[in-house]
């Protein structure tokens, strides 16, 4: 029987095929899971749907990193054991705190359903004997792949300015998905890790409008950031939001809220170091 080796679920993704890049660059040779057919890059791919699983050809499996949705993560748990799984790193996110009573009622059932499904994947590795660990980031970014700062930086390209709702205020801590990477695969490997939710925020707390600022930088183009009365908002939002593809109503009022988390925890316990935030979109 062959050695049981490294399942990434959600390989193909920013996060994921961060975790992947790093396991090879280790000596490991990850299996990850795609719906379309795959080969090389060092890679063992197994084609497959993580809602059907169970129809999948698993190999021996011992570690599982997983990105994917973690409601459709809980209901795999009994497969992913049966193929061998003892340890599950999964993402969710912060947002289950800072977004928990969002007044958009789509945003807020998400959110909800999110943290139904975190529950539930702890639920179902307790029942497995499957030691869990839960990785909650922070804004996730990889410049030109990720939907919060690439998307803005997507505006400001376009528009070459960027509207602020007053004085843009909040606090935040983007995080970038190779550090996201480097903290599952540690976590991987730290038995006291097992058991315990991480939440993983950037390497630098800035408000949102300096981190703004940090993404005019990296494509090179001068800082301008308009400033715009909460009167003025509520005014032009239903026109803003179709003219500025990306925009939304609550990513506009979130402007002056602060989102921050604690790094001690993760640093003490998995070595996290993240970066910070210093984007680069020239290239991109």
């Amino acid at each position: 029987m062959s050695k049981p080796q490294a399942f990434v679920i959600g390989a193909t993704g920013m996060v994921g095929g961060a975790i992947v890049r790093r396991l090879i660059a280790e000596g490991a040779q990850p299996i990850g899971l795609s719906r379309q057919p795959r080969s090389g890059d060092g890679v063992s791919w197994v084609a497959g749907d993580l809602e059907d699983l169970g129809r999948v050809p698993l190999p021996p499996l011992d570690v599982v990193f997983a990105t994917a949705p973690v409601g459709r993560v809980a209901d795999a748990v009994p497969v992913l054991a049966a193929a061998g799984m003892t340890r599950l790193v999964v993402f969710t996110s912060t947002s289950i705190e800072t977004k928990w009573d969002t007044p958009d009622p789509d945003e807020r059932a998400f959110i909800r359903d999110w943290g139904a499904g975190e529950a539930r994947v702890i639920a179902a590795c307790a029942a497995h004997n499957v030691g869990c660990t839960v990785l909650r980031p922070t804004l996730i970014y990889l410049e030109g792949r990720d939907g919060n700062v690439s998307r803005i930086a997507g505006l400001i390209r376009r528009f070459r300015f960027f509207p602020l709702m007053a004085g843009g205020e909040g606090l935040r801590q983007p995080v970038h998905a190779d550090d996201l990477a480097a903290a599952a695969v540690a976590a991987a490997a730290r038995p006291h890790a097992i058991g315990k939710t991480y939440n993983l925020p950037g390497g630098e707390t800035l408000t949102y409008r300096e981190m703004v600022g940090r993404i005019f930088d990296g494509l090179g183009l001068p800082r301008i950031i308009v400033p715009v009365p909460d009167w003025a908002w509520r005014m032009i939002l239903p026109v803003a939001v179709k003219v500025l593809p990306g925009l939304s109503a609550t990513m506009a009022t979130r402007m002056a809220k602060n989102m921050t988390f604690d790094v001690g925890p993760a640093a003490g316990d998995l070595g996290f170091q993240p970066r910070r935030f210093r984007p680069q979109f020239r290239s991109n």
